[in-house]
C-alpha cells in the first residue's frame, strides 16, 4: 500500500513525530548561522595571527591585521490581524516590527601593516635597511612607503623591505631566494666582491667609484599592493616610481643592517588568545543550537 503523504510541514514520515513549526525551524537555523559565520570568521583570524608569529623573525616582514565586518542586520516582522473598526467579523493582516537580527560575521579582508620595524645590525656589507624619515598620507589617510625593488621571474618587479642580500657566484646581488636586485634603472647590480659602500643616498661605491645606486620605489598607497610569496609584493597596475626625487618623500639606506619585523609578540598572543577564546564561545553557541534542534525534532511533539 503506497504511503499516505503529509498534509502540512507539521507532519513527518519519522517515527509519527512533528516537526516544529516552520518559523520556529527558521529562527533556529539563523541562530545556527550567526554562530557558525562567527566560528569561520575566528578561524580565519587564527590563521593570520599564526602567520605573523611563523615570521616574526623574518626581516622586513609586515603584519597581517584581519578586518571583521558584520553581514547586514535582517528586520524581523510578524504578521498578525486586526479588526475593522466597523465590523467584528472582518480583519486585515498587519505587520508589526519584532526588532534587528544579527547574522553573523566575516573577514571583508586582510592588510599589511606597513610601520617601520626596529633595526638589528648583522655587519655584512650586503645588508641593507630602509629607514622611513619622512613618508606623506595619501588622500585616505594612509602613509606611503618605500620598497627595495626585484627582478620579477614572471615579469614585472616586485617590491620588498627585506634586505637580507647576498653575492650570487656570479657577482650579481640577490635576495635569500635567488631573486636580483635591482638598481635605480631597473638593471641587475653586478659587482665585484663583496667590499663595497653604500651611503645613504642609496649609492653603492667600490674602490673609491660608484657602481650603482639601489632601486627604491615609492607606494603612495602601499595597501594597493597584492601580496606575493616571501613577503613580496607586486603592484598590479605597472610599475611603481622611484622614491628618488620626490620632493616630500625622504628615506635613508642603511648598510650593515636589516629591518626586523614588526610583529608584536606580546600583543599577537594576546590576540590569538581572544580569538580562540571567541572561537569557543561559537562552538558553545552551535552546540546548544544543536541540542535545541535535537529536542525540537525528536521530542516536541511527540504523539503516543
Amino acid at each position: 500500500m503506497a504511503e499516505r503523504m503529509p498534509k502540512n510541514i507539521n507532519e513527518s514520515f519519522f517515527h509519527g513525530k512533528k516537526f516544529p513549526p516552520e518559523n520556529e525551524v527558521i529562527l533556529l537555523f539563523r541562530g545556527f548561522y550567526t554562530a557558525a559565520s562567527g566560528m569561520i570568521a575566528q578561524q580565519r583570524r587564527t590563521e593570520i595571527l599564526t602567520n605573523n608569529l611563523a615570521n616574526v623573525s623574518t626581516p622586513g616582514y609586515k603584519a597581517d591585521e584581519t578586518v571583521l565586518r558584520a553581514f547586514p542586520e535582517m528586520l524581523i516582522q510578524r504578521l498578525e490581524n486586526q479588526a475593522l473598526p466597523w465590523t467584528a467579523d472582518k480583519r486585515l493582516p498587519r505587520l508589526s516590527y519584532v526588532g534587528p537580527l544579527n547574522t553573523g560575521a566575516y573577514v571583508q579582508e586582510t592588510i599589511p601593516r606597513f610601520q617601520q620595524g626596529d633595526l638589528e645590525e648583522t655587519g655584512f656589507s650586503t645588508d641593507m635597511a630602509l629607514v622611513n624619515i619622512n613618508m606623506p598620507e595619501n588622500e585616505a589617510g594612509f602613509q606611503g612607503t618605500v620598497f627595495f625593488t626585484l627582478e620579477n621571474p614572471a615579469g614585472g618587479i616586485l617590491y620588498t623591505r627585506n634586505g637580507n642580500f647576498t653575492l650570487d657566484g656570479a657577482g650579481y646581488l640577490t635576495n635569500a631566494y635567488g631573486l636580483y636586485v635591482l638598481d635605480d634603472q631597473g638593471n641587475r647590480i653586478r659587482l665585484d666582491s663583496d667590499r663595497f659602500q653604500v651611503d645613504e643616498d642609496g649609492w653603492m661605491i667600490q674602490d673609491g667609484a660608484p657602481v650603482a645606486r639601489i632601486g627604491v620605489a615609492f607606494a603612495e598607497d602601499p595597501l594597493a599592493l597584492v601580496k606575493r610569496e616571501d613577503g613580496n609584493y607586486q603592484w598590479e597596475d605597472g610599475v611603481l616610481p622611484s622614491a628618488y626625487g620626490q620632493g616630500n618623500v625622504s628615506f635613508l639606506v642603511k648598510q650593515n643592517h636589516i629591518e626586523r619585523s614588526n610583529v608584536n609578540l606580546a600583543e599577537t598572543m594576546t590576540q590569538l588568545l581572544t580569538a580562540y577564546r571567541t572561537f569557543e564561545a561559537n562552538q558553545k553557541i552551535v552546540q546548544a543550537y544543536d541540542r535545541s534542534m535535537d529536542k525540537a525534532v525528536n521530542e516536541i511533539g511527540r504523539i503516543g
